[in-house]
């Protein structure tokens, strides 16, 4: 199959570029969380044969496979680095809607990539420096042995369904006057049943059953994978626990509160609940 004339296009994940790559690769060159696209109404990606062509210095690059017909790279430049004329350093979650939404996915993902590659550069066990394997997504410790993959951290999302009613909540960190689907993180030996149940119930003290998976999105904010369920009420009054939410009301669907985001899967997650309605 022709991957130029697939939509999306496909990405195929690879650690390890090719003994020939073409004159130009696609880049994702990163200061911080910061992505270096071209200014105005459409952002665009280098498109080189390495950003030294526009430049840039770079401590650390990163393979990451093949996006449709083109190589794709990630990269990390120095926090003082200044972007090039003609191109400025972007935020990913402003840049949604105006990136290529198939360039918008894997920037996500190299994010993380030159995230974890920054933060695992020596052992963690023993200090040593380590070695970016040619295999897989790893560094390897000739010292001790120790293998380091990146990191990813689980977290569960519930939208809890009275009848016509849902419930939404304020975290203290939420822009003003928005709510959102209740979330928290997967603890070491729970499901992700057992996450969302405990989660609720510490947060605004009710209880559910009859979790429905929806859908999961990489967050890479900074490197989670948000798992999305809807969920039944069974019993219990709201008690918010004051720390982790603020407040939390059950809305009717004909009249919600300011809602996060389109980009976001709790967004996705409360449109498919007023979609099923």
């Amino acid at each position: 199959m022709d991957l130029a004339f697939q939509w999306p296009p496909a990405y195929v994940a690879a650690v390890r570029p090719p003994p020939r790559l073409p004159e130009r690769s696609f880049w994702f060159v990163f200061r911080g969380t910061e992505l270096l696209v071209t200014t105005g109404a459409q952002a665009i990606l280098p498109h080189c044969n390495n950003p030294k062509d526009l430049g840039m210095m770079l401590r650390r690059t990163q393979y990451l496979g093949v996006l449709g017909p083109e190589h794709c790279f990630s990269a990390e430049a120095a926090e003082e680095s200044a972007a090039p004329r003609g191109w400025v350093w972007q935020g990913l979650r402003g840049l949604f809607g105006v990136l290529d939404e198939a360039q918008f996915a894997l920037a996500g993902r190299a994010l993380q990539v030159v995230e974890w590659d920054r933060t695992h550069q020596y052992c963690g066990a023993c200090g040593v420096r380590t070695v970016s394997s040619l295999t897989e997504r790893s560094r390897g410790c000739p010292g001790c042995g120790l293998t380091a993959y990146p990191r990813l951290a689980p977290a569960v999302m519930g939208l809890v369904r009275r009848g016509r009613e849902l419930l939404l909540a304020r975290a203290p960190r939420f822009p003003k006057e928005m709510y959102s689907a209740l979330a928290g993180f997967v603890e070491p030996g729970e499901t992700l049943e057992q996450c969302l149940e405990r989660e609720i119930h510490e947060e605004v003290g009710i209880r559910v059953r009859n979790l429905r998976y929806f859908a999961s999105q990489p967050w890479p904010f900074p490197h989670s994978l948000m798992i999305a369920f809807f969920a039944e009420y069974y019993d219990g009054e709201i008690r918010v626990d004051g720390t982790e939410i603020v407040d939390a009301q059950w809305f009717n669907t004909d009249n919600l509160p300011r809602l996060p985001a389109r980009i976001s899967i709790a967004r996705k997650l409360i449109d498919a609940a007023i979609g099923e309605q």
